[in-house]
């Protein structure tokens, strides 16, 4: 069997290097006064996160429109379901959604149903409720990294590990999707956490009840969020310290037996009841084309070449992510110690297997991250990580990369857009920058608790600069709802909608599940001399193709507004006109 040293027997040569991990001076101080703040108790470390949390996954939540195109995807299925009252059978409009299991359907709909009950206006289309679980989730694996990081650090560098988590920039966009990836984190980490006690326990012992419970609570959860994923990471963990230590033993503290039947308590109905529904569509659906199409071709364009995950690295886990990359060679030189090699075996084969996966988006590897930041936060607090590492000084700048990017970026994407320089929306991005500028100057001086907490605050500032003043700015985005505005002004009974070259799912969302895609002008034209109370979007592409076939059916339809805009996932502009047959607008 394969021998490792404990968890807190570190090389000499790599820790409490002088003067390296905390710096001097008031800054560090600050950061200390917090550390020591948070010590005195997990009541006050989890609130000192939830705040945090809340700084970055709140601001602007409310006036982020419905981001195409899985996000409305999800909302619209949710819809239906409430519409319906179907809450097996996952559809978009006509078709069946059976890419992924029905975890966060349910509790998006959940969500809109309270908010219902508690009497909020137009509650089935206002996005930020269907976000509720999403944030509930970042929430959830912000506080989850605390917990796993318990297991395998000081309560200092959990909390320093749980708060990069918070502050990193993937999950300050997933939070404010209504999608499965927030939620999906929270359970892995949950049981991530729950297998690093598992595996530092000795002597055979098994888990505490609580502990093995939530580890199976999570598991389950997680299958009925998004299949096998959490099994992938877990397992892959699990394997490889198997392999390492030739001991499967181990697994035993988890309770296997009980607690198997518990994940497959929380799972397995819906399991059972989605063919019984569906059929077989749902197997083809979800283990043919989404996840075999993701190891083959059927989704190629998300295709990325290996290495695509480590240069978004920097970005994604924005700001700690230039500490994260000082840390690497501590946690080579600390391979055998048990704490790294748990780390290690969480992050290493998860990531080479999405890196060789053909398909590739940024938010795959995320479940790792906070794996990363953990590593990252003991290699802090042992004074690896510092000025004094090579390269480090002048690469350590990415800790205000990402605001430094959008201070230049924001107001030339504005101007571009037709939005305008974005000025009003500026101020606390321009200070974001000079925060993470600030959380240089501390590395660079030795204070690397004091800069990493810096690079926090600066993400803290940049999601409210962000998300709460410049968003709203960006009106040339926003097409689904200036459209869903104009629809809301057709009020006699029983009004019609149809898109033409527009089909984005988030104008189904918005309009009305009823809504009728089009596919030519003739079909357009037909759909309005059919009804005397009809609404036709338009596109620009599709104008002369549209007015020739409406002589065709001799009709004559108010052009009642254009609404211009600009289509993200197209990369193009958008120019439609919006076309209505009333009652009371005389002959057609």
């Amino acid at each position: 069997m394969t021998t490792s040293r404990q968890a807190t027997d570190f090389p000499r040569d790599v820790i409490d290097v002088p003067g390296k991990g905390g710096g001097s001076g008031p800054a560090r101080s600050l950061a200390e006064k917090l550390l020591l703040f948070v010590e005195g108790g997990h009541g006050r470390a989890c609130a000192i996160l939830l705040i945090i949390g809340l700084f970055c996954f709140l601001p602007g939540i409310t006036g982020l429109q419905p981001m195409d195109r899985d996000e409305p995807r999800y909302t619209q299925a949710t819809k239906q379901m409430l519409e319906t009252g179907d809450f097996i059978d996952i559809r978009f409009q006509d078709e069946a959604r059976h890419k992924k299991p029905v975890g966060i359907y349910w509790m998006q709909a959940a969500s809109v149903s309270i908010a219902e009950a508690f009497g909020v206006e137009d509650a089935r289309t206002n996005v930020a409720i269907y976000r509720i679980p999403s944030v509930l989730g970042a929430l959830g694996a912000v506080l989850a990294t605390y917990w796993a990081g318990l297991a395998l650090a000081r309560r200092r560098e959990a909390f320093l590990a749980a708060a990069m988590v918070a502050a990193s920039l993937i999950l300050m966009v997933e939070a404010r999707l209504a999608k499965t990836d927030a939620m999906l984190l929270a359970c892995i980490v949950i049981a991530m956490g729950g297998l690093a006690r598992a595996y530092l326990v000795k002597g055979g012992a098994r888990l505490p009840w609580p502990t093995a419970l939530l580890f199976w609570a999570a598991v389950g959860l997680g299958v009925l969020i998004k299949g096998p994923v959490i099994a992938l990471f877990a397992g892959l963990a699990a394997l490889t310290l198997s392999i390492q230590d030739r001991r499967i033993d181990w697994l035993g503290a988890l309770r296997p037996g009980p607690g198997i039947l518990i994940a497959l308590a929380i799972a397995a109905p819906w399991f059972i009841a989605i063919p019984w529904r569906a059929g077989m569509d749902f197997v083809a659906e979800s283990a043919g084309h989404d996840m075999l199409g993701k190891l083959g071709t059927a989704q190629i364009y998300h295709w990325a070449p290996p290495g695509t995950y480590l240069a978004l690295f920097f970005v994604t886990f924005w700001p700690a992510a230039m500490l994260s990359a000082i840390a690497v060679p501590f946690a080579w030189a600390n391979r055998q110690v048990d704490v790294v090699r748990f780390l290690v075996a969480w992050i290493v084969p998860a990531w080479i297997v999405f890196e060789i996966v053909p398909t590739k988006l940024p938010h795959y590897v995320m479940p790792v991250y906070p794996a990363i930041a953990i590593l990252t936060a003991i290699a802090i607090s042992h004074g690896f990580v510092g000025p004094h590492r090579p390269l480090s000084r002048p690469f350590t700048i990415f800790l205000a990369f990402v605001p430094l990017g959008l201070v230049i970026g924001l107001p030339l994407a504005g101007m571009h857009l037709g939005d305008g320089p974005l000025l009003f929306g500026m101020p606390f991005v321009i200070l974001s920058a000079l925060i993470g500028l600030w959380a240089w100057r501390r590395f660079v001086q030795g204070a690397v608790v004091s800069a990493a907490m810096t690079g926090v605050l600066s993400a803290m500032v940049l999601s409210v600069g962000v998300f709460q003043f410049v968003q709203p700015l960006l009106r040339s985005l926003q097409v689904s709802p200036d459209l869903a505005a104009v629809a809301r002004t057709l009020t006699c009974p029983d009004p019609a909608f149809a898109t033409l070259g527009y089909r984005e799912p988030s104008l189904v969302f918005l309009v009305g599940t009823d809504l009728v895609m089009v596919g030519s002008g003739e079909e357009a034209a037909a759909f309005l001399a059919d009804g005397d109370c009809r609404m036709a979007f338009v596109e620009g592409r599709f104008q002369d193709a549209f007015i020739a076939a409406l002589r065709d059916e001799e009709i004559t339809p108010a052009l009642l507004t254009r609404v211009e805009g600009f289509n993200i996932n197209g990369g193009r502009p958008l120019d439609i006109g919006v076309y209505t047959v009333t009652p009371d607008a005389g002959p057609r």
